[in-house]
């Protein structure tokens, strides 16, 4: 649900969803456009693929849309994404980490550069986007921050070594945040999804062929979707619907939250 005309309830809003130009990232800065917020979107692709959806979202829903090219490998860059997002829109309200990547190894043979690339990407930009854009928040009175996680924030599969201690640190680093900013007018809470198509997931599938000897379908329906009780992937929109809540002024008393949305995985 993209809906142009939902009631605007961000407008005047700012939000700045990294690893946006695809996936989850994408629903999410097109369900906060929709519902009148400026947006800051971040990542990875072709210029001018990226260019038709930074475009796209301004003609779509008649919101401002900026693209900044920062790098999740660096600190300096990502202060000054969350220093762009200020100086365009006078705040960055609402912040979204939401980059990340995968690679799928048993532990002994998972390379020292992929470890290192995981961490930083899964879990230290957060802690750089955070530590940039919260000083404005705390001081407009008003902040969401939202960590994309993942069920491997609450639970552990083989072969993901780096990713599962990414999104556990996650976990961690949200309940953190949210205690530090609690009265301060900024809440910080975690989605923990399962299972979601996107191009993250389908890129996996060669590597989790390769390490277990299974089939493409074996992977989807034995290994992918075999903790989810429901059978289903989740989808995009799953989660973008779940992010606009708790970008909210109804989710106000909601942060240090750990949030399932795995079709039943963390039931088990």
């Amino acid at each position: 649900m993209n809906d142009a005309s939902q009631p605007k309830t961000l407008a005047n809003r700012t939000a700045l969803i990294t690893g946006s130009t695809s996936g989850i990232g994408l629903a999410m800065a097109r369900r906060f456009a929709a519902a009148g917020a400026n947006i800051v979107i971040n990542g990875l692709g072709e210029a001018d693929a990226i260019e038709t959806e930074r475009a796209g979202i301004e003609a779509e829903f008649g919101v401002r849309c900026i693209y900044s090219p920062a790098n999740m490998l660096s600190g300096a860059e990502i202060g000054d994404m969350v220093k762009l997002a200020l100086e365009s829109f006078g705040g960055c309200d609402i912040l979204v980490n939401n980059a990340g990547i995968q690679h799928v190894s048993p532990i002994e043979e998972f390379p020292d550069e992929k470890w290192q690339a995981i961490i930083q990407i899964n879990l230290i930009a957060a802690f750089h986007s955070i530590k940039a854009a919260l000083p404005a928040m705390k001081q407009r009175g008003f902040g969401r921050i939202i960590n994309v996680a993942s069920a491997h924030a609450l639970v552990a599969s083989p072969y993901k070594s780096a990713y599962v201690a990414a999104k556990h640190g996650i976990a961690g680093l949200t309940k953190t945040v949210a205690l530090e900013a609690a009265t301060d007018g900024v809440t910080v809470n975690a989605i923990c999804p399962g299972y979601v198509w996107t191009p993250l997931v389908e890129k996996q599938i060669p590597d989790t062929m390769a390490a277990r000897g299974l089939t493409k379908e074996q992977v989807i329906h034995d290994v992918l979707l075999e903790a989810q009780p429901t059978k289903q992937f989740v989808t995009v929109d799953h989660i973008a619907g779940l992010a606009l809540f708790l970008a909210s002024d109804e989710a106000a008393s909601m942060t240090g939250a750990i949030l399932s949305v795995d079709g039943g995985w963390t039931a088990h």
